[in-house]
């Protein structure tokens, strides 16, 4: 439970306002509770035709003790129900008690209404922020987090560990808030009539609570696997749904069924256990509670028989009452208990995500850095994702307004090398430099406003052309986003659709083909206006029509900008300013293309393999 109230700490101190009110109300329902129960003893008086007590009038005052207050209440109240009886009749009297249970009722629901009424902004709120913190740090998280997680058991916990907190912990928090009020008040009050009784019942109630905590720990653990399996689930089917084609093609559509069939019935076979358990919550209880009252009958009665204890057959009736009205607050809390060990198993998935550390955080007192003006420096930088070092000891100078091509082999670092400059990662060893500034002494914002991306994959978004050109860049004007558009080649096919700009390109642009996709994310970094452009395999991709306006288009992005270019193909980087050949995290070469071609080494080799 610590956790719980861990989680309380950190989301609702926020809505304090609205805990105090409901907090307020349910206390004074619970008091308006014990009045309409106390007409029960009157009444049970006169049904029975019980002799009168000819009860004295007792004189109080504010000032007195609560002692003598209460006990004055009580006296005082017998004494009016006496006249009554003795003026106007019994019949009379019995009415004017149903009619003060009734008002006693209307006041006491009236108020736990309110109480309810003030609970729902803290389920509500609590819920809001808790998506906004994982949404936000998800957000904020560096890639490296998620190149070691399944994407969809971290969707998983965004949604579905989300949904189950907020069905399973925040459904509870009404019951936390209202229930411990009522059992206090309730025992208290039981202590005033009884404490032979009361101590008792607090002897046997621990033991059915032992065997009710022993199910819901039991039901915690069966909950963690069932949302990472959930979490399995989800992985397998996006990359079902990404990789369709593929599995088509294999003709491996009876083998992903079976796959996916396999962990579907792990699913069903562990929340059975989770759901049985969760069903036993409220028959086990049912039955303890109703043996506690069983007990209790036998103990209470015999005490009265034996003239044991100073407390009434009516008033007994009353105390019997008080405390079945103790046994559903009691349910409610085992039931709240049983959801919270549920949602808990959920909440620390979540926090997974909330604690995971950010590898990449930006300096306390950054270095204001708002344009480039001289050179980009790699300096003795070296880098590993796990054990293998893929750049070793790398030093390269990229001077303003230079284009820059990394070439080699898959895996020789060629992306890492671009990827370290806006700190998508951060390097182990050595250290970037622009302009003389340590990029990890710059702000994130700022270092990365320098920059303009454009990847192998064109990543869009499911929104309009327009949407997507703008995207990042505040107050655009048509113009410019049409003019972005002319100069990337998109201009003339965005034209041609429906709604023109305002036309929706689809999920991840699969209304587009490959070369429409790639220019209209050179689209969106032409209107960025970068001076420093990084292009990651570009035109790889593309068929050679395609290549070609793409070409054009990146020609035009790179003119007076500094670019640093990892390509595949090599005729589209002939005209670098400098070409460096990485081979196993190393750059082993480096010159323009006609020095590369003469010096017979590995840009020869991959030159000579490209042409055959």
């Amino acid at each position: 439970m610590f956790k719980f109230f861990k989680l309380l700490g950190r989301f609702v101190f926020p809505y304090k306002k609205y805990v105090v009110l409901n907090v307020f109300f349910h206390f004074i329902s619970t008091i308006f509770t014990l009045f309409s129960f106390a007409s029960i003893i009157p009444i049970l008086q006169i049904l029975f035709g019980m002799k009168s007590q000819n009860t004295e009038y007792i004189e109080w005052a504010w000032s007195d003790s609560i002692s003598h207050l209460v006990m004055a209440f009580k006296n005082n109240a017998f004494y009016f129900i006496e006249q009554i009886i003795n003026n106007i009749g019994a019949g009379w009297a019995l009415a004017f008690l149903s009619i003060f249970l009734i008002f006693m009722t209307f006041l006491k629901t009236s108020t736990s209404f309110l109480g309810s009424y003030f609970m729902i902004p803290i389920r509500t709120g609590v819920l809001r922020d808790l998506r906004n913190q994982i949404y936000n740090k998800a957000v904020s998280l560096p890639l490296s987090f998620f190149s070691d997680e399944h994407k969809g058991d971290i969707m998983s916990r965004m949604t579905g560990d989300v949904n189950e907190v907020e069905v399973s912990i925040m459904s509870s928090l009404d019951m936390i808030f209202k229930n411990p009020i009522m059992i206090i008040i309730y025992l208290t009050t039981m202590f005033a009539m009884s404490w032979q009784l009361t101590i008792f019942v607090l002897i046997i109630l621990p033991l059915s609570g032992f065997l009710i905590g022993q199910i819901g720990k039991s039901l915690k653990r069966k909950s963690t696997l069932g949302q990472a399996q959930t979490g399995e689930m989800l992985s397998q089917i996006e990359e079902t749904l990404g990789g369709l084609r593929i599995i088509k093609a294999f003709n491996a559509e009876e083998k992903v069924r079976k796959r996916f069939s396999k962990l579907n019935e792990k699913i069903r076979v562990t929340f059975n256990r989770i759901n049985r358990r969760h069903a036993l919550a409220h028959p086990v209880s049912e039955f303890l509670g109703t043996v506690v009252i069983a007990i209790v009958l036998m103990y209470g009665g015999s005490l009265i028989l034996n003239n044991s204890s100073s407390i009434s057959a009516p008033s007994f009736i009353y105390y019997l009452v008080i405390f079945y009205s103790i046994i559903n607050p009691a349910k409610d809390l085992t039931k709240a208990s049983y959801s919270i060990q549920k949602g808990l198993a959920s909440l620390e998935r979540i926090d997974k995500i909330l604690d995971a550390k950010d590898t990449i955080p930006n300096p306390v007192n950054p270095i204001p850095v708002k344009s480039f003006e001289h050179k980009i420096e790699y300096k003795n930088v070296s880098f590993r994702y796990s054990d293998r070092w893929v750049l070793n000891d790398v030093n390269l100078t990229v001077e303003k307004g230079k284009t820059i091509a990394f070439v080699g082999q898959s895996g020789s670092g060629k992306s890492t090398l671009v990827d370290l400059l806006p700190r998508f990662y951060d390097v182990q060893k050595g250290e970037i430099l622009i302009d003389g500034v340590n990029v990890k002494e710059m702000s994130l914002h700022d270092l990365r406003a320098l920059m303009g991306n454009v990847n192998q994959e064109a990543i869009l978004f499911n929104d309009t052309f327009f949407n997507n050109i703008a995207f990042g860049v505040d107050d655009v004007q048509k113009e410019d986003v049409i003019a972005a558009a002319k100069i990337a080649n998109a201009h003339d096919f965005i034209s041609s659709t429906r709604a023109g700009y305002q036309t929706t390109i689809g999920d991840r642009g699969n209304k587009l083909s490959g070369g429409q996709r790639q220019r209209l994310s050179i689209a969106r970094a032409i209107l960025k206006n970068p001076p420093i452009l990084i292009l990651d395999e570009a035109t790889s991709a593309l068929d050679t029509e395609s290549e070609k306006l793409v070409q054009e288009a990146l020609e035009k992005l790179m003119e007076n900008r500094t670019t640093l270019i990892v390509a595949h193909r090599l005729s589209t980087i002939k005209r670098a300013d400098e070409i460096c050949v990485l081979h196993e995290g190393r750059i082993v070469e480096r010159g323009r293309h006609d020095e590369l071609i003469a010096l017979n080494g590995f840009y020869k080799r991959l030159c000579d393999m490209q042409s055959f």
